[in-house]
C-alpha cells in the first residue's frame, strides 16, 4: 500500500524544483526568455531525484552505513598504497592514472564487501537498538508459529508478558504468503496469525515493534530469527520445538507457549469437581474415560453407557504414569 504523506511529499518536492527553476531564470536575465524551458529542466531534474529515491527503496539506515564505511576503508586503502614507494618513480600522467584506477578498484572492492557482510559484524554495523542501554526493556522475537497459535494476544492483553515484543518484517511477509496460498490449511493458517497481530496492535498499553531486516534473502527464515534475536540480545517466543531446540543450541532464551501453558494448568486434586466429556471405554467394566486439557487421562468409574456426554466427575485418586498421570474418578450428575 502506498504512503499518502509520502507521495504528497514528493508532488510538493517536484513542484517546488519547477518554481525555484521559474525564479532562477526570472532572477538572471540571459535566461529570461526562456522560462518554460528552465520550468521543465528544473521538473526535470526534481523527477531524476524522486526515481532515485524510488529505485534506494529498500536501501536503508544500514546499507547507507556499511556503504560508508566501505567508502571510507577504500579510500584509506588506496591512499595507504598510493603513497608507498612503488608510485614514486615513473611517469606522472601514467602514476596519476595507476592512483585512479587503484583508488576506483579498492572504494568499490572494500564497498561491496562491507555491504555483503554488513549483518555479520555487529561490533562494526551493530543493530539498531530500540531502547536505550541505560533502559532494560526486555526484547521478545516473535515467530509465525506463535502468532498462528494465537494465545500470544490473550497473554498480552492479560498483562503478565512485560516485555516488548520485535515482529521481523519477513515473518509477516511469510503470513501474507500463507494467507493468499491456494492450500486452504495454509490460507487459514495465515489468516489466523495476520488477525493475531491486528489484535496485538490493538492492545493498549503494548510495546509492538515491526521492524525491516536486511538478512540475505538465501538464508532459511529459522536461521534469519535466531540471528535477529541473538544479534538483539531477546528472547524468542515460538511453539515449534525443533526452533527452540536450535535456539538453545545456540544460547538463545526461548519462550514455548506450549509448555506455559503446561505448567500454568492447574493439577487435579482429591475431592476436586469438574467437567469431563467421556470419549471412549475403559479396560474395566463399566468404566469410561475422558482427557483434561493438558492430555493427562481420566478413568471415570460406571459411566461406560454414557460415553459421548459430559459429566460433573470428582477425583477420588491420582497415579503417577509413564505419560505424566492418570486420574480417577467417579461421576456426581450428567450435564448433557
Amino acid at each position: 500500500m502506498k504512503n499518502p504523506t509520502l507521495i504528497a511529499l514528493r508532488v510538493f518536492f517536484l513542484l517546488l524544483c519547477g518554481a525555484g527553476s521559474w525564479v532562477l531564470a526570472v532572477a538572471v536575465p540571459d535566461w529570461f526568455s526562456h522560462q518554460g524551458l528552465a520550468v521543465l529542466v528544473g521538473l526535470g531534474a526534481g523527477g531524476l531525484v524522486i526515481l532515485v529515491d524510488v529505485l534506494l527503496k529498500g536501501f536503508s539506515l544500514r546499507g547507507l552505513t556499511a556503504l560508508t564505511f566501505g567508502l571510507a576503508i577504500g579510500i584509506v586503502v588506496a591512499w595507504l598504497i598510493g603513497s608507498s614507494p612503488l608510485f614514486e618513480y615513473g611517469d606522472p600522467q601514467v602514476m596519476f592514472l595507476s592512483r585512479l584506477v587503484l583508488f576506483v578498484v579498492c572504494t568499490y572492492l572494500a564497498t561491496v564487501i562491507a555491504l555483503r557482510g554488513k549483518d555479520e559484524f555487529n561490533l562494526v554495523i551493530p543493530y539498531v537498538r530500540f531502547v536505550p542501554h541505560e533502559v532494560e526493556t526486555p526484547l521478545t522475537v516473535v515467530d509465525t508459529s506463535a502468532l498462528i497459535d494465537g494465545r500470544v494476544a490473550k497473554l498480552c492483553e492479560s498483562r503478565f508478558f512485560g516485555t516488548a515484543l520485535i515482529l521481523p518484517t519477513f515473518v509477516v511477509d511469510a503470513l501474507r504468503k500463507m494467507a493468499e496460498s491456494d492450500d486452504p490449511v495454509r490460507q487459514a493458517r495465515g489468516r489466523r496469525g495476520l488477525e493475531v497481530l491486528n489484535q496485538l496492535r490493538q492492545i493498549q498499553g503494548l510495546d509492538l515493534r515491526i521492524i525491516e531486516s536486511e538478512l540475505t534473502g538465501n538464508q532459511r527464515p529459522e536461521e534469519k530469527l535466531l540471528f535477529l534475536a541473538q544479534s538483539m540480545q531477546a528472547r524468542l517466543l515460538t511453539t515449534d520445538y525443533a526452533l527452540a531446540q536450535q535456539a538453545e543450541f545456540q544460547g538463545i532464551v526461548w519462550l514455548n507457549l506450549n509448555l506455559l501453558a503446561k505448567a500454568l494448568h492447574p493439577d487435579p486434586v482429591l475431592g476436586e469437581s469438574f467437567e469431563l466429556e467421556l470419549v471412549k471405554a475403559g479396560r474395566e467394566a463399566g468404566q469410561a474415560i475422558g482427557y483434561l486439557s493438558d492430555g493427562s487421562m481420566v478413568v471415570v468409574e460406571n459411566s461406560r453407557g454414557k460415553i459421548g456426554r459430559r459429566l460433573m466427575v470428582e477425583v477420588t485418586s491420582i497415579l503417577p504414569s509413564a505419560g505424566g498421570r492418570m486420574v480417577f474418578a467417579r461421576p456426581i450428575e450428567p450435564l448433557t
